[in-house]
């Protein structure tokens, strides 16, 4: 089963759990990946979150629902998993724009999102330089926080980690203690489903320091794109490399943490890499099938 077929058939679970949980490590164990970047490939992909496309498409159906006339409010909102019908009226105006009860009046508009279908589409003409390096689990040392299972809501965590790492003087110490590649300032996103999910900002030491938290990247192949410009720019490769390469590349993701280095601190000219960790495709159905639980 190919990678985007796998896609397709995690769009079909949710479809076929809307009305109940939607467990986020099942989809990714559809996909043949961790639940962190089976939301990372799917909210750079569909331009929506996964949490967000999920309201989407409740709402959609509680509106037919509601035009029925004959369901209570109260009911659809317990349907759809609200357990409170003030969060259920909250989430239905955001994307409505108008109050359920308001649907109940004839010739009432409100919005249809279809279900999405993910397809490999030709894009522009700009190249992409990477390389494919394969390495032993290496030591990091910095500070972690722990991060939402929903990824909409790290958002805002991770940049105000970066910003309070910067003020303080934690950047720079760590900076001091580089010793062993690469050699540069790393975003380590640790988000296996056999773990707790935390956000490193770290560097690869050998040094110990009672200051700092210590943690082990696993060994594994990586796909690492170098990149420069303002530090903002670092999100538009990564969408590149989710859209554009990782679909036609051969190689999809493996169970390992997603790593940012940045090779300088100006934040005007940032010289940085991406490191996705790869694996080549799983084309055979039998192995598909070990992934699934």
């Amino acid at each position: 089963m190919e990678w985007m077929e796998r896609l397709n058939q995690s769009i079909l679970y949710i479809e076929e759990h809307l009305t109940s949980e939607i467990d986020y490590e099942r989809l990714g164990q559809i996909a043949c990946c961790s639940a962190y970047h089976y939301q990372r490939m799917f909210t750079y992909m569909a331009g929506v979150t996964l949490a967000e496309y999920i309201r989407r498409r409740k709402m959609s159906l509680a509106a037919v629902d509601l035009q029925g006339k004959n369901e209570k409010i109260i009911d659809i909102a317990e349907k759809y998993g609200y357990r409170s019908p003030t969060a259920f009226n909250r989430a239905f105006q955001n994307i409505h724009g108008i109050a359920p009860s308001a649907v109940k009046s004839d010739g009432v508009s409100v919005k249809s999102f279809p279900p999405i279908t993910f397809a490999i589409a030709v894009k522009g003409v700009e190249e992409m330089n990477y390389r494919i390096e394969t390495k032993d689990a290496f030591r990091i040392i910095g500070i972690s926080a722990p991060l939402h299972k929903e990824m909409e809501q790290n958002f805002m965590l991770v940049p105000q980690m970066w910003q309070e790492a910067s003020m303080n003087g934690t950047i720079q110490k760590l900076a001091s203690m580089i010793d062993i590649p690469p050699v540069g300032v790393l975003g380590v996103s640790a988000c296996s489903d056999k773990e707790a999910w935390k956000y490193f900002i770290a560097v690869s030491s050998t040094k110990n320091s009672r200051e700092f938290e210590e943690y082990i990247v696993p060994a594994s192949t990586w796909a690492i794109f170098p990149g420069s410009g303002i530090n903002q720019s670092i999100q538009k490769l990564e969408q590149r490399i989710i859209t554009e390469w990782l679909p036609t590349s051969g190689y999809e993701y493996a169970d390992a943490p997603d790593i940012e280095v940045y090779l300088n601190s100006d934040p005007e000219n940032s010289q940085y890499e991406v490191w996705i960790p790869v694996r080549k495709n799983i084309r055979n159905a039998d192995i598909w099938l070990s992934c699934q639980p």
